[in-house]
């Protein structure tokens, strides 16, 4: 850890701080109860790996950046950019209002923005890079092994998935359906090419083939 007061939640060093504990009272008035719960397992995630790899990090941005990077994932997503920048922007202003310098503040944005974006993300900052990692682990089970079993399994009773990967689905459907142009260049493109009839997203080819220059 980096110095800042810590505490133990199912079973997990994290940090506790005033603004860590605003941020969880934040995530669970904004998310529903399964993302809620999806936040804070990725916080512990990615709390854990840092502590079973030894990184220094920013115990306090790493806790902002997990906690607040799914604020915009919901049924209610307007756009007009893609969810991730918008819950990006949010969470940096939670961040400025909460004291934090704009250092810190720009990594929180980093760490949300890029989140389902692991080909960038882990290769960032350590602070960012373990928001990352904690959240490619619970999606998408990346380093999952990483993880003692006693501890997975204490970490999931204590925050139980609930039916995630159907509810996670359907909010990437929803987004792909009402605002297919924050979804080209990103994974939500998968969702709308399978689920949704009718999507079709451009293609980089073709934007490259008509950019207006002669060669």
């Amino acid at each position: 850890m980096d110095g800042t007061a810590t505490r133990k939640l199912a079973g997990i060093t994290v940090a506790d701080t005033p603004l860590v504990e605003k941020a969880l009272d934040h995530a669970r008035r904004e998310c529903e109860p399964y993302l809620f719960n999806h936040v804070v397992r990725s916080w512990l995630f990615a709390a854990r790996l840092g502590q079973l790899r030894d990184v220094a990090h920013d115990a306090e941005v790493v806790a902002l950046g997990t906690l607040l990077h799914d604020i915009t994932l919901n049924e209610r997503f307007e756009g007009p950019r893609r969810f991730e920048v918008e819950g990006a922007d949010l969470a940096r202003h939670f961040a400025r209002q909460g004291g934090v310098d704009e250092r810190r503040a720009q990594l929180i944005w980093d760490s949300v923005a890029l989140n389902s974006t692991p080909s960038i993300g882990l290769y960032k900052e350590a602070e960012v890079a373990l928001c990352t990692a904690g959240i490619c682990l619970d999606v998408i089970g990346l380093q999952h092994e990483l993880i003692p079993p006693a501890e997975m399994a204490r970490i999931v009773e204590a925050y139980p998935r609930a039916d995630m990967k159907r509810r996670m689905t359907r909010c990437f459907c929803h987004i792909a359906s009402t605002k297919p142009e924050t979804t080209y260049d990103n994974f939500v493109r998968d969702f709308g090419e399978r689920y949704i009839q009718g999507y079709r997203a451009p293609s980089s080819v073709d934007f490259i083939a008509s950019a207006p220059f002669d060669a």
